[in-house]
């Protein structure tokens, strides 16, 4: 069964049209992430969903109920939705028990039993009931403000770049905390995000939205591993781009013959890898010996950037020597600036054609 279906949908503000004919199905019980650069239309789809937007054409459906279509929009108090936005948006005079107790009916707020089942599910004490939000940290306070989205047992529920507000350390235990939260309940999710670690990790599909449009959805792998082009591999995380020739299953570069992902395309093309393909170890036949210019160091792992030198333990390298390519490694592995390593690549690679016949990158 399916969660959520958007068909077709268009939107605008005023005479800029925001939404061009987007299509998205989300299956019952699944989350989806959309994710994109600010402005390409995302809190907008999310909106028309939500019924705080009305669209232009196009309809969507809620489980079996048709909540939005040509001429008909449906209330958003009535589309069985619950919103969790950055800022959470807790009453400041109400207790935790009350904002929970809030997104009951009248006739509930006044029972606990309700208000103890969702603090154990966004896994909060009991003991944090009377307290009022700004005696709770930011990740504390996001989970309070979930629960109360929880409260009415919504079919779907949208998440409006959550946990943005968050520090690092928060960010990601209160996104595991939601997650857990999340499918503990069987709701449907839609996410909304430019954060890549965040789609990649929370969801079970992501969607990349670009200029309105969708022009990659799938599974997390799948979109991280085999982007349709080089603009959406940019979205997804580091790229390392470098210049090669495509013949087919393989193209050869100034890091050697590599597998390609696909058919992949022949004559000039520029080759993308995802850092951690790249892997460092000693100088030696079949690696391609590189200087190591820089070293970014982040304690779980560090991103070594890399200047390739060409010489004969390079078999089957071309391209120019002083090529610069990214390598992430374990923090525990880093190099130091100065030392010479040899590189070799691990998996198939992405080829891109040169657009308009332009040269290549490097």
């Amino acid at each position: 069964m399916t969660g959520l279906v958007v068909s077709g949908v268009s939107a605008s503000y005023g005479a800029t049209e925001v939404l061009h004919g987007v299509d998205l199905t989300v299956e019952s019980g699944s989350t989806a992430a959309i994710l994109g650069a600010s402005g390409c239309g995302k809190t907008t789809l999310l909106r028309v969903v939500a019924g705080f937007h009305s669209a232009d054409a196009g309809a969507v459906r809620i489980g079996d109920r048709t909540v939005a279509a040509p001429g008909f929009a449906m209330p958003p108090e009535k589309r069985g939705i619950g919103y969790l936005s950055q800022e959470g948006s807790l009453f400041p005079h109400l207790t935790v028990a009350g904002n929970i107790a809030f997104g009951l009916p009248r006739s509930s707020r006044r029972e606990r039993a309700r208000t103890s089942e969702l603090l154990e599910l966004v896994g909060l004490p009991l003991a944090l009931a009377d307290r009022r939000p700004e005696q709770l940290s930011g990740g504390q306070q996001q989970r309070v403000a979930l629960a109360r989205a929880l409260a009415r047992r919504p079919e779907l529920v949208l998440l409006d770049e959550p946990f943005g507000s968050l520090d690092a350390g928060l960010r990601t235990s209160t996104r595991r905390a939601v997650a857990d939260a999340l499918s503990a309940a069987g709701a449907t999710v839609l996410l909304v995000t430019h954060d890549q670690d965040e789609a990649l990790s929370f969801a079970d599909q992501v969607a990349i939205m670009r200029e309105g449009r969708f022009v990659q959805v799938g599974p997390p792998k799948q979109v991280y591993s085999a982007p349709v082009d080089r603009a959406t591999a940019g979205v997804l995380g580091e790229l390392v781009l470098v210049s090669g020739e495509g013949r087919g299953d393989h193209a050869v570069t100034a890091l050697g013959t590599l597998p390609v992902v696909g058919a992949g395309a022949t004559g000039a093309v520029d080759v993308g890898l995802r850092p951690e393909q790249l892997v460092l170890g000693p100088a030696s036949e079949g690696t391609v010996a590189a200087v190591v210019d820089a070293v970014d160091y982040f304690g779980h792992d560090a991103l070594v950037r890399l200047v390739l030198t060409q010489g004969p333990d390079a078999p089957g390298a071309t391209g120019a020597t002083g090529a610069t390519v990214l390598s992430r490694v374990v923090g525990d592995d880093a190099p130091t600036p100065g030392d010479v390593v040899g590189v070799r690549v691990r998996g198939p690679v992405q080829v891109f054609a040169h657009p308009n016949g332009a040269a290549p990158t490097s």
